[in-house]
């Protein structure tokens, strides 16, 4: 019992909030960002992957869960208020504690050393996979855009093979629905005993991905200077599609309103919750916000607000041009201007989509490599790689090292399975930024706050619960996506138990 005690005291170990704001202050990340730049980064993530891409499989369904039909303005409102409890949260305690690390770091001053590695651990998780997914999706949406000039670039480059714009999983499938021979489809490596490994390259989402990466090295503010030009054309489009779909609407496409009931709304919420992970990426700027204590409140909040209008607008619109049977899953915007003949406009969506994606790899980017930056400052990974550039004040060799680990795995991720494995993580966060404000409104009541989470704790319990009844209905299910979150968190524990714990023990 007396060898386990120094242990468990090791694993409850905590930070105070005057720590990490200490150490922020001394991080030497360039302080440049505004409260406009940041509801940018915010809208950049909501919008992006959930209007283009998610909202289709939340409406028709997945092979693992009914879709929400014309009732996903339903499920959207759902996860808005999920939302809005653990937004209150995070803008209390961002505006508290306005430190890179997001939920990590807050965490740490709440919880202990054991507990903050394990939802750090989480966001990579959130950003690291959600980025493979939308760098897949990034490329489906390029491949469309360059059919557009077939008459003008060689075929070669238009119709590219499938093995250099696919990866192999994705292969795997088109040919088994298509009854395609797989090895006509992509080479293999042909080893002895009869292993054959298939070759399939994600050219154009490496190659985006590598650029994204160049560009945060460069600095944050930059990134965000070519994040605002991608949202403004992404708003653009959308703003477009609700207005000029509104004219081809029947209302009888509209019945029934829930084909599956309340269990295909709860999962339409699951999956499009999906979107909301936008005001997370929010808190991970705060060491690189000019005034955090006034402007992460206004921009968490603020990009909630204009982010869930949007969405609800643009599903009445969709469900409403488009019968439940026809929705596509994969471009449901553009397939929607299609159905209705106006194909210029599908083109026209596809450029809007483009932007969304891209900016969306920009911010997870950013996000995931100031949690690792955190993570890294406080010991639980090598601290020599936090080096910061001498002349771009960014942490470089970890942003290189999250552009790898995109680009290397961007290879073989399946798009629902990988948001729905991303959700866990989201909820997971938000749980644990609930009970943080709860635990911070009694460890440090005298600590100022420059934003309140109203009716507390009523709005903090309200978000718990709301999240944990989200996860229960997915956990319910026994689907792929909560098998691998479970496995995640082994890998997890695994790494702290070999690698953090000792790391931290040989820093003190």
């Amino acid at each position: 019992m007396m060898r386990l005690q120094p242990v468990l005291n090791n694993l409850l170990q905590r930070k105070t909030p005057q720590e990490f704001i200490e150490d922020g202050t001394n991080s030497g990340l360039k302080k440049t960002l505004n409260v406009f730049d940041l509801i940018v980064l915010g809208i950049g993530a909501v919008v992006g992957t959930g209007i283009f891409t998610i909202i289709g499989s939340a409406i028709a369904g997945t092979s693992e869960g009914a879709g929400a039909g014309s009732a996903i303005v339903i499920s959207m409102i759902l996860a808005a208020i999920a939302s809005v409890f653990s937004a209150l949260s995070y803008s209390e305690i961002a505006a508290m504690i306005p430190v890179a690390g997001s939920a990590y770091t807050y965490t740490y001053a709440t919880m202990g050393e054991f507990m903050a590695w394990m939802v750090g651990w989480i966001l990579m998780l959130e950003y690291a996979i959600s980025n493979i997914t939308v760098a897949s999706a990034w490329t489906g949406y390029f491949v469309q855009f360059m059919k557009g000039f077939q008459h003008i670039l060689p075929s070669w480059i238009v119709n590219c093979p499938l093995w250099l714009r696919n990866d192999y999983r994705t292969i795997y499938e088109m040919s088994g629905k298509y009854g395609w021979n797989v090895y006509d489809k992509m080479p293999f490596i042909h080893l002895p005993l009869g292993i054959d490994i298939p070759v399939a390259i994600n050219i154009p989402a490496i190659a985006i991905v590598l650029i994204l990466t160049i560009l945060l090295i460069k600095g944050v503010k930059e990134s965000t200077k070519v994040a605002a030009i991608m949202v403004g054309v992404n708003m653009f489009i959308i703003l477009s599609f609700i207005v000029a779909g509104a004219f081809y609407v029947k209302p009888e496409n509209w019945t029934p309103f829930a084909p599956n009931g309340f269990e295909g709304i709860l999962t339409g919420a699951f999956v499009i919750f999906f979107a909301y992970i936008g005001f997370d990426a929010i808190s991970t700027a705060a060491e690189e916000t000019k005034n955090p204590q006034r402007d992460l409140p206004i921009a968490i909040m603020g990009t909630l607000f204009i982010c869930t209008v949007l969405y609800i607008l643009a599903a009445l619109v969709l469900t409403g041009v488009v019968p439940l049977n026809a929705i596509d899953t994969q471009a449901p915007l553009a397939h929607a201007m299609r159905f209705i003949g106006q194909d210029w406009f599908a083109g026209l969506i596809s450029v809007g989509a483009l932007c969304a994606l891209t900016s969306v790899l920009l911010i997870y980017q950013l996000g995931a490599t100031r949690i690792l930056f955190a993570m890294s400052r406080d010991g639980f990974l090598p601290k020599s790689l936090n080096k910061i550039h001498p002349k771009f004040k960014t942490p470089h060799i970890l942003t290189w090292i999250a552009g790898i680990i995109v680009m290397i795995c961007a290879l073989f991720m399946d798009l629902n399975t990988s948001a729905e494995l991303c959700n866990f993580g989201v909820f997971t966060s938000f749980i644990i930024i609930c009970i943080a404000v709860l635990i911070l409104r009694k460890t440090e009541p005298d600590r100022k706050r420059p934003f309140k989470v109203p009716f507390c704790p009523w709005f903090p319990i309200l978000g718990i619960l709301t999240s944990l009844g989200l996860m229960y209905c997915k956990f319910g299910h026994k689907s792929t996506s909560a098998l691998y979150f479970g496995v995640w968190l082994l890998i997890g524990l695994a790494i702290y138990a070999g690698y953090s714990y000792k790391a931290k023990r040989a820093e003190e």
